[in-house]
């Protein structure tokens, strides 16, 4: 009687545990995005209590990562909720004669990144909490400070872009303090007088043959121009192209360019996190010769924008990205 109790219950485990779970990829495809950043929090702060590496890091090199699978056709698309991606060969080691070792004693011989950060025995490169705490352990054998963590960062990346960039997205988690960063604004108020049209791609004569790498938006002299994205400001000062102009970087890897500024807005400076809406600078005609050239052309704000995939960085066409902001704007003005 006993045997058939016990029978039962681990029959009915089975079915619980196979129906009341399902597959990360079906929970990934169900989440709101808002469910996915509470998910993702979780992880981070979890591994940040283990790890003492700040969960704005991880969240941080998380979203660069992801960024560059959007951006590279080489990299996988990520299964689960953490985008940071590590080969097998890393994972189990160089050395290692077994293929996809999950045995986080021979993998450490070995010399893999790979180890178990849930406990269960098994370092699964496809388990979230598992590639996190690789990730985080990797960076903590450098120390838990912002210098030692950025040494470890260009020793994975070996690229000081790749970390210019992590630090920069780290600096607007920590700053914002939230995962969601999703909003957007257009880059001049909608009550004004402006006009635009699509001319990436155009011909541009002035300093040698180049195409045009972002869309005018003409405007009045003077008009405030604001921030699209949360992000870092990357850059700032004189370009004998672009004039006086910014360069603001989000967390999804991409820098948005504005040229042809008048003046800067006051406290916006190399390394200042701003948000969607914030005040940056005014339209000018600013650029095409040295230092302070003024008047070549009407006053407008070319706007570009350029994604980074880890090895280079391009233009890509803001314009039909203007349009969805311009017309989220409003709608959300309206209501």
């Amino acid at each position: 009687m006993l045997r058939k109790v016990i029978t039962c219950f681990i029959i009915l485990l089975i079915f619980l545990i196979s129906f009341s779970i399902p597959s990360m990829a079906e929970n990934i495809e169900d989440l709101t995005p808002e469910e996915l950043d509470d998910k993702r929090m979780g992880l981070y702060l979890k591994t940040e209590s283990t790890t003492s590496i700040p969960w704005y890091y991880f969240a941080a090199v998380d979203s660069y990562e992801r960024g560059l699978r959007r951006a590279r056709k080489d990299l996988p698309e990520e299964k689960g909720l953490i985008a940071i991606h590590i080969t097998q060969e890393e994972w189990q080691g160089p050395a290692n004669p077994l293929q996809e070792d999950q045995n986080p004693r021979s993998i450490s011989f070995f010399e893999g990144i790979g180890k178990d950060g849930n406990g269960d025995g098994i370092a699964d490169l496809n388990d979230d909490e598992d590639v996190l705490y690789s990730f985080a352990s990797f960076l903590s054998s450098y120390g838990v400070h912002d210098k030692d963590i950025q040494i470890g960062l260009w020793d994975y990346y070996q690229r000081d872009k790749a970390v210019e960039l992590v630090t920069g997205h780290a600096r607007t988690y920590k700053t914002i303090n939230s995962l969601d960063l999703r909003e957007r604004a257009f880059p001049v108020p909608l009550s004004a007088n402006y006009s635009y049209r699509s001319t990436w791609g155009n011909a541009r004569g002035w300093g040698g043959k180049r195409i045009h790498e972002g869309t005018d938006i003409f405007a009045g002299h003077g008009l405030q121009v604001k921030s699209t994205t949360f992000g870092i400001v990357e850059l700032k000062g004189w370009n004998k192209f672009g004039g006086w102009r910014i360069g603001v970087r989000d967390t999804n890897n991409v820098y948005h360019y504005y040229a042809h500024l008048s003046s800067f807005e006051k406290g916006i400076e190399r390394g200042t996190v701003v948000k969607p809406g914030d005040v940056i600078g005014y339209v000018g005609s600013s650029g095409y010769g040295k230092e302070g050239t003024q008047g070549k052309f009407p006053p407008h704000l070319h706007y570009g924008m350029y994604r980074d995939n880890g090895f280079i960085e391009w233009s890509f066409d803001p314009h039909p990205s203007l349009r969805i902001w311009e017309k989220a704007e409003r709608k959300r003005k309206s209501s």
